[in-house]
């Protein structure tokens, strides 16, 4: 039987549950974690940007390190569900090669992120199927580091069955092709590789461009700014 048709959802479908802090606690909370001696952006800058921002951002913004500052290899292990740290899939020891493709990040270490959704409506669409029905609701997925900062301000966003993908980020190859690996976090069930140890941990991992998983949605955002 053949797969039935993808219907493009509205713009309106895209709503989050999971309201985020002041961006000042936000600065805190990625200074208690440690982000400036892991990556050496400076605290008190961090602090300055999220103080200035704070003036006339929308609510709901997302602060985040910009990726060249605070790559995804860096911010991973700083995940947490319960007392399990996150931790990054062996066949991934190239994340932070995946960059931002057909998404426009700010200059500057730190920037805003809105309108953040976890794309639970896409879950069982492939990342081939969700970008083109992202853009036609006036949205862009969110690059892995997007994806991270998000869950270090709010870890409860990662739950079972409902995780998601942040097809924002790719890898191109030499030949200029893109790599069919797509970033994705999730919950790890502790089996194969992950370890018993890592049952129940926030896991990045990766997925394949044109395969569907009925557990991973979209992760989006309706704009960013500097």
């Amino acid at each position: 039987m053949p797969d039935a048709p993808r219907t493009t959802p509205s713009a309106s479908a895209f709503t989050s549950a999971f309201p985020l802090p002041p961006l000042a606690d936000q600065a805190e909370r990625l200074i208690g974690l440690g982000v400036p001696a892991l990556t050496g952006v400076d605290a008190d800058a961090l602090r300055a940007y999220a103080e200035k921002a704070a003036v006339d951002a929308p609510e709901g913004s997302l602060l985040a390190v910009h990726p060249a500052a605070a790559p995804a290899s860096a911010l991973t292990p700083l995940l947490r569900l319960a007392d399990r740290p996150g931790f990054l899939v062996v066949d991934m020891e190239d994340v932070d090669a995946f960059t931002p493709q057909g998404v426009e990040l700010p200059d500057g270490p730190f920037y805003l992120v809105h309108g953040l959704d976890r794309g639970d409506h896409l879950g069982n669409w492939s990342p081939e199927e969700a970008l083109p029905a992202l853009t036609a609701a006036g949205r862009t997925p969110l690059v892995l580091t997007e994806g991270i900062h998000w869950l270090l301000q709010r870890p409860e966003v990662l739950e079972r069955n409902k995780c998601f993908m942040t097809i924002g980020s790719r890898l191109r190859k030499a030949n200029g092709s893109f790599d069919a690996r797509t970033p994705a976090v999730w919950i790890s069930n502790g089996t194969g590789r992950d370890g018993k140890e890592r049952k129940g941990a926030p896991k990045v991992g990766w997925c394949w461009w044109n395969n569907r998983h009925t557990w991973l949605g979209f992760g989006s955002t309706t704009g960013r700014a500097g």
